[in-house]
């Protein structure tokens, strides 16, 4: 019995250990679940710090133009400067009160300018008066005292920026450059509560589940200000419940983590607003320039409601592709404003009747530059790696000129636009630098201002006719003992036999023009007097003069070469004139000034180094033929527009078949070379005259040409020469010509119509 009772609690107490076996694993599974939730509570935790530590964004480099210096004196007609204030995006007021505003009074405007960062320190904002006569800026005043100001910079006009893969872009903005009626509208829209809850509003919540569930479909989001940054900043935009769940869970970490202006600040900077082709604009900073050209601080009160109506639906509310609906969110945002007490009835009821007040470029102002900034990125790309210029926000302080880029980008279209009726794949390029410091001032890669495709005027290889020539005559004229202006050159039928086959060079009007002067071979731009004259120096000197003067391509190295049966770009072209425009210097061209970082630090200032390259005499002697050109050979259809005694020089140039047209010429302080054609390379019916120098001609006519007078250097003397035998002349000679000498070298005999020769005196008394 007792046995029996020993057996009967040995079975009791096992089904009290079966027991306590099944609870233990729901235990243990209860342990793991939390566990496990609070390990992904913490990666989570983790990714929201990793975030919003250090560098929250990847920032592009911001790239700016040349700031307009404005100075008394300055070439610069009223029109201009009200088109560069308009691309600047300074407000037209009645009386300018604030920076970034201007007032016009005809050929007198009153502003007030924006404080800026520059390379060299900060720019302060000051009331200004510029007074205008013709095409030039006469008078420049404080506004405040009247006292005349030596110099005044404005902020320089952002042209681009270098994006990540992304294209994501922004500029950064700290929550005390954001107007308070902008944030209060903000919050007033967005979330109400934001200053109360945790990062997650439970009744905002089931009010927009309700609303939701009435309508049969999703009308309203319950997310606060802090989950649509978590959506925005962590998370993809996949609709799921794991996805609420993260978004949830992260907005409540964020809030423990960081205060509500921390968080404020981000979603004002990270908030997506617009699409312009494959950039996203990210962020109130950018949003406002973007739409309006102008920083948030600088905007109107029915302006900031647009921006904030917007966060509901950039696309679908867009003004610029849907303004009936953005007129209808904007009002509805200043109604609320109202209701809220963040705006008066009066200033509720004038903005409701604002237009959207959307800034447009200017007729041909064009803001974006794709050309010229494929050749900033390159120059870039030399001294920065890829990771620094699509990371670190860096300042890029370019050469970039906006009214001579917009007068080039206009004489292109001017010219080829009525020529397109017959040739519809005419295009064009375009390069104009500063002929003393090599800055790049202009850039057109096509005819269309604005397209971002194939850059002609850097990657176009085309054969360039005779804008070779002139290196081809500074190779004889640095002879001094052989050459001078007036030599006597045969131009005559030249046959010339090598490898078997037989060169036989023509003129382009099929003429020959006998015995002429160097100088009228380069001149008249004549084919067969130049092919004899660079087979009397050799393939070999030519080719080392264009080596000397920068032209590393690769080169023809047959008798071709000296009427330009060779290929380069108008950026090697420009290259090689340079050394003409500056006097005989090797100008490497650059078209960034400076590089800053985020905080406004330089990092890289771009000096000038210059290097002689073509002695004085000679470099003197071979502008003097250029000048030539423009006064009575291939470019003498300038002296219908502009004066001759600017002295303006110049090549143009022709290839065969007509299949490209070239003009390179400089006045005193630029450069411009310009050339059209077809991409496929068949003909297109214009010469250098008819074509390129056209745009040339209208391109100097809008920008201003300068007088081009070098000084007179040491060993050079001018002398009179007869145009018919390239004789020394005297009063007694009818056609003559004003040329400079190298004195110690050869010099030309007397002229047969000289009185101090016999050849004066009539034949019978000879």
């Amino acid at each position: 019995m007792a046995h029996k009772k020993r057996k009967s609690k040995r079975r009791s107490s096992g089904k009290r250990r079966k027991s306590g076996r099944n609870h233990f694993p729901w235990v243990k599974i209860l342990i793991t679940l939390l566990v496990v939730v609070a390990g992904y509570v913490a990666f989570l935790d983790f990714q929201v710090y990793r975030q919003f530590e250090g560098n929250r964004w990847s920032l592009p480099a911001r790239v700016y133009a040349r700031p307009l210096e404005l100075y008394a004196g300055l070439r610069l007609t009223p029109e201009q400067f009200a088109a560069e204030l308009k691309a600047l995006g300074y407000r037209s007021v009645s009386a300018a009160r604030k920076a970034g505003e201007v007032s016009r009074n005809a050929r007198r405007f009153q502003l007030i300018s924006r404080p800026f960062m520059f390379w060299d320190g900060q720019e302060s904002s000051r009331a200004l008066r510029a007074t205008f006569s013709g095409a030039h800026l006469i008078k420049l005043q404080d506004d405040r005292n009247g006292k005349p100001l030596a110099l005044a910079r404005l902020d320089p006009l952002e042209i681009g920026s270098i994006h990540t893969s992304r294209q994501e872009d922004r500029i950064l903005l700290q929550l005390d450059d954001v107007p308070d009626i902008l944030i209060q509208a903000l919050i007033a829209v967005e979330d109400r509560k934001f200053y109360t809850h945790h990062g997650v509003s439970p009744r905002a919540i089931a009010r927009a589940f309700w609303v939701n569930l009435q309508s049969g479909r999703v009308v309203q989001g319950g997310s606060t200000l802090t989950q649509q940054l978590v959506k925005n900043f962590f998370l993809s935009n996949q609709r799921s419940l794991r996805r609420k769940i993260n978004e949830a869970i992260m907005a409540l970490l964020l809030e423990r983590r960081y205060t509500k202006d921390d968080i404020l600040e981000a979603y004002l900077n990270e908030v997506y607003l617009a699409q312009d082709g494959q950039r996203a604009i990210h962020g109130f900073g950018l949003g406002s320039r973007f739409y309006f050209q102008r920083p948030p601080d600088e905007l109107d009160i029915a302006q900031m409601a647009l921006l904030v109506g917007m966060v509901k639906g950039p696309s679908w509310y867009d003004p610029r592709r849907h303004p009936e609906r953005a007129v209808e969110r904007r009002n509805l945002v200043l109604k609320v404003m109202f209701e809220q007490g963040i705006i008066t009835r009066a200033q509720y009821q004038k903005a409701r009747t604002e237009k959207l007040g959307l800034v447009k470029p200017a007729a041909g102002t064009s803001k974006t530059f794709p050309a010229f900034l494929d050749l900033v990125r390159r120059q870039l790309r030399r001294d920065y790696n890829e990771s620094d210029l699509v990371t670190d926000g860096l300042r890029i302080f370019t050469t970039l000129d906006p009214q001579i880029q917009w007068s080039l980008q206009k004489s292109l279209d001017q010219r080829i636009r009525p020529l397109r009726e017959k040739q519809p794949e005419l295009q064009g390029a375009g390069l104009v630098s500063s002929s003393a410091s090599g800055e790049v001032l202009a850039l057109a890669g096509g005819r269309q201002a604005g397209y971002a495709g194939f850059n002609r005027a850097l990657d176009a290889k085309r054969h360039v006719g005779s804008l070779i020539k002139p290196a081809v005559y500074l190779t004889a004229l640095e002879q001094s003992d052989r050459y001078n202006l007036a030599s006597l050159i045969d131009d005559k039928l030249l046959e010339y036999e090598q490898s078997g086959e037989l060169w036989r060079p023509q003129n382009y009007d099929r003429i020959f023009h006998g015995q002429v002067m160097l100088y009228q071979a380069l001149a008249h731009s004549y084919n067969v007097a130049t092919a004899r004259l660079g087979l009397d120096l050799g393939v070999d000197a030519v080719l080392r003069t264009l080596r000397r003067l920068s032209i590393d391509k690769p080169l023809n190295r047959y008798p071709s070469l000296f009427l330009g049966a060779t290929d380069l770009s108008t950026l090697d072209v420009t290259t090689l004139y340079l050394n003409f425009a500056s006097g005989g210097y090797h100008v490497p061209l650059r078209s960034i000034r400076a590089v800053l970082d985020a905080d406004g630090v330089p990092l890289q200032r771009y000096a000038l180094n210059i290097e002689r390259v073509i002695d004085p005499a000679p470099a003197y002697l071979i502008n003097r033929a250029l000048q030539l050109v423009v006064t009575e050979g291939t470019a003498r259809s300038l002296n219908r527009r502009f004066a001759p005694e600017l002295g303006l020089a110049g090549k143009t140039g022709t290839t065969n078949d007509l299949r490209d047209s070239w003009y390179a010429g400089y006045d005193g302080e630029k450069l411009a070379v310009i050339w059209m054609g077809r991409d496929d390379n068949q003909p297109m019916g214009l010469t250098g005259a008819s074509g390129a120098l056209q745009v040339w001609s209208s391109l100097f006519a809008a920008i201003g040409a300068v007088p081009l007078q070098p000084g007179i250097p040491e060993g050079v003397v001018w002398r009179q020469v007869d145009t018919e035998s390239g004789g020394l002349a005297d009063n007694g000679c009818e056609n003559t010509v004003q040329l400079p000498f190298i004195e110690s070298g050869i010099l030309p005999a007397a002229a047969p119509c000289a009185r101090g020769s016999a050849g004066w005196l009539p034949k019978w008394l000879q």
